[in-house]
């Protein structure tokens, strides 16, 4: 048995790994998954006037973005464990969405043009977060009106929970709906940021 040792081989192993490298390593690994139709559910964050947001997205179209209060870790596990483990950091796949979401924050884009995978939710929650974006740019809608325009008026209760737990906010905007004495109500995102949205569309 040779003991003997290559020392470029122990050089190799004991050699820090520079961040360019593992980026390469990376790069390398999402085009392997992608190409070999192993990446369910590709996610980046980018920044926002406000603050950090996690968009994820499956072949389908986007299916969450999230605020970064709500902690980006336990969003990944939660769609590892409800959409797919297969889960992997992958800007490119969502260079579009992060693009319509400056244009909007930038006061340029009034609406979305994204394909959106609402499979997060179901029933009642989906039929209501699929009637959001007809609440046009800058108005406002009660809860008792969602209600009305989904054909459900007495599921008030119904609607806010569906707000509340809508996997899309800003893209899909329930920073629309109020209360009906025009009051916020809550806010995934937290108030401060359900008043910042309402606010900028109001001056745009």
């Amino acid at each position: 048995m040779n003991d003997i040792r290559n020392d470029d081989s122990i050089t190799a192993l004991t050699a820090p790994v520079t961040p360019d490298k593992l980026a390469e390593l990376h790069r390398r690994l999402e085009a392997s998954a992608q190409s070999e139709g192993l990446l369910d559910v590709a996610y980046r964050i980018v920044d926002s006037p406000l603050g950090k947001l996690l968009l994820a997205s499956t072949p389908r179209g986007l299916v969450r973005v999230a605020f970064a209060t709500e902690d980006h870790d336990r969003v990944l596990e939660h769609l590892a464990a409800k959409v797919s483990p297969r889960v992997l950091r992958a800007p490119k796949r969502l260079d579009t969405a992060a693009r319509e979401l400056d244009e909007y924050f930038e006061r340029r884009r009034r609406t979305f043009d994204l394909a959106l995978d609402l499979s997060l939710s179901k029933g009642f929650r989906q039929l209501v977060q699929q009637h959001l974006p007809k609440i046009d740019y800058g108005q406002t809608r009660s809860y008792k009106q969602m209600a009305e325009m989904v054909g459900n008026p007495k599921a008030v209760r119904a609607v806010g929970t569906a707000c509340a737990t809508n996997p899309l906010p800003v893209v899909v905007p329930c920073h629309r709906v109020l209360r009906t004495d025009g009051t916020l109500g809550g806010y995934i995102g937290g108030l401060e940021a359900k008043t910042a949205l309402l606010e900028m569309e109001r001056s745009a």
